[in-house]
C-alpha cells in the first residue's frame, strides 16, 4: 500500500479553512434576533419617516399660526381649536361627510357581498365579471371623474338623454344642491362594489364545501337558507374588516368632489379632506388646516375602535 504524505504548504492553505469552520459561532437566539432586527428596521425607518414624524409636524403646527410661506412661526396656543368649534365651514364639510359615509359605506356592502355570492355561484364568466367589477377600483379616479361629469352633463350627457326619452326631465346632478351629494355617493358606490366583492370573495373562499352539505342534511337546501344559516355567519370577520375599510374610505372622499364640483354648489358637495386642502393651500391657514386635521384622525380613530368593538362581539370565528 501507498502511504499518503501532505506537505507543508497543503497543510498551511487547510489550516485557515478548518479554523474557519471550526471557529466560534454565535448563539441560535442571538441570530435570530438579528435576522428578525434586519426586517423589522427597514419597517421602523420608514414608518417614522412617513407616517409618525409628519403625524408629529401636524400637531406642532395645529398650535401655531403659521402660514404657508412665511419664514417666522409663533405659538397660537388653543386659539385654531376655538376658531375650529365656531367656525361654520368645518361643521358643514363634517355634516355632508358623514351624510356621504352613510351613503356610501352599506350600499356598497351589501352591493359587494351581492355580487361576491353571484360572481362566486356562476360557472360560466366568473373572470370575465371578476375582472369587470374589479375595473373601477383599478382605474384612475380623476379619468373616472371626467368620464362621469361627460355621462351627467345636463344637455349633452347620455344619462340625462335617456332621462328624456323616457319623458321625465333633465337634471342638474352636480349644480343642484339636493342631488349632488347622492349623485357623488352614487360614483362612490360605483366604484367600491368591485373592492368589496374582491373582500368577500375572498372570505368565501374559506368557507368549506362540507358545511353547505351539513346545512343541505338539516333541511336548509334552498339558495337564501344557506345564505343566512351557513354563509353570513362565517363571513363576520370579513365583514368586520369590510365594514372598518369602507368607512374609512367613504370618510377620505376628496378627489372626485375636487375634480367634479370644487365643494359647490355653495358648499353642498364640500367635504373635509377638501375643506382641509383650502385651508391649508388655497388661504394658506397651515395652522388652521392642521388643527382640523387632528380632530378628523382623532374622529376616525375612535371611529373605528367603536366599530370594531361592537362588530366583535357577534362574530363567529372558525
Amino acid at each position: 500500500m501507498t502511504a499518503l504524505h501532505s506537505s507543508p504548504a497543503s497543510d498551511m492553505q487547510l489550516r485557515p479553512r478548518a479554523f474557519a469552520a471550526g471557529g466560534p459561532k454565535a448563539p441560535p437566539h442571538l441570530s435570530n434576533a438579528l435576522m428578525g432586527l434586519g426586517f423589522v428596521i427597514p419597517f421602523v425607518i420608514a414608518f417614522s419617516v412617513f407616517v409618525l414624524a409628519p403625524t408629529a409636524i401636524v400637531v406642532v403646527m395645529s398650535f401655531t399660526d403659521w402660514k404657508l410661506g412665511e419664514a417666522t412661526v409663533s405659538f397660537a396656543g388653543l386659539a385654531n381649536y376655538q376658531q375650529l368649534v365656531s367656525d361654520r365651514v368645518p361643521r358643514i364639510s363634517a355634516t355632508n361627510t358623514i351624510l356621504y359615509a352613510l351613503m356610501v359605506t352599506p350600499i356598497s356592502i351589501m352591493l359587494g357581498l351581492w355580487l361576491a355570492v353571484l360572481v362566486e355561484s356562476s360557472r360560466l364568466g366568473r373572470a370575465f365579471f371578476r375582472s369587470a367589477c374589479f375595473l373601477p377600483v383599478v382605474s384612475t379616479t380623476v379619468a373616472m371623474a371626467i368620464v362621469w361629469e361627460f355621462l351627467l352633463h345636463p344637455t349633452l350627457g347620455p344619462v340625462n338623454s335617456a332621462l328624456l326619452l323616457a319623458g321625465l326631465p333633465a337634471q342638474r346632478f352636480l349644480s343642484d344642491a339636493a342631488l349632488v351629494l347622492p349623485t357623488l355617493a352614487g360614483i362612490a358606490i360605483w366604484e367600491n362594489a368591485g373592492y368589496t366583492m374582491v373582500l368577500f370573495m375572498a372570505g368565501l373562499k374559506s368557507i368549506s364545501s362540507e358545511l353547505y352539505d351539513a346545512a343541505a342534511v338539516d333541511g336548509a337546501d334552498r339558495p337564501w337558507e344557506r345564505f343566512w344559516t351557513v354563509t353570513l355567519p362565517l363571513l363576520g370577520p370579513t365583514l368586520v374588516f369590510v365594514v372598518i375599510i369602507m368607512l374609512l374610505r367613504s370618510f377620505r372622499v376628496f378627489e372626485t368632489v375636487a375634480a367634479l364640483t370644487g365643494g359647490g354648489p355653495r358648499r353642498a358637495s364640500e367635504v373635509l379632506l377638501f375643506t382641509i386642502y383650502q385651508e391649508g393651500f388655497l388661504f394658506f391657514q397651515v395652522g388652521y388646516a392642521s388643527a382640523i386635521t387632528v380632530v378628523f384622525v382623532l374622529f376616525l380613530l375612535v371611529l373605528t375602535l367603536v366599530s370594531y368593538r361592537l362588530m366583535d362581539r357577534s362574530v363567529h370565528y372558525q
